[in-house]
């Protein structure tokens, strides 16, 4: 399994921080098994996000090596 990227640790750590901020205020639970749940689906989100970032060279097309043939040209002028 290749590591993490500096980009999908930044982001999924992120992503964690704020969701369980927000989940936080926003459900205003105080209860050990609401904190445990909210803490488990941030580190849930945080680990989906970091493994959707894209890693740097996929995606990428590799340009083919052979050469154009004279019939395939697109004209440029009329």
């Amino acid at each position: 399994m290749p590591r993490p990227t500096p980009a999908q640790l930044a982001y999924g750590s992120c992503t964690v921080i704020f969701s369980t901020l927000a989940m936080l205020l926003l459900s205003q639970t105080s209860s050990g098994p609401g904190i445990a749940v909210i803490a488990l689906s941030a580190l849930g989100l945080g680990l989906l996000v970091a493994l959707t970032v894209p890693s740097p060279g996929t995606g990428t097309a590799q340009p083919s090596a052979e050469p154009v043939a004279d019939e395939e040209r697109v004209p440029t002028a009329l």
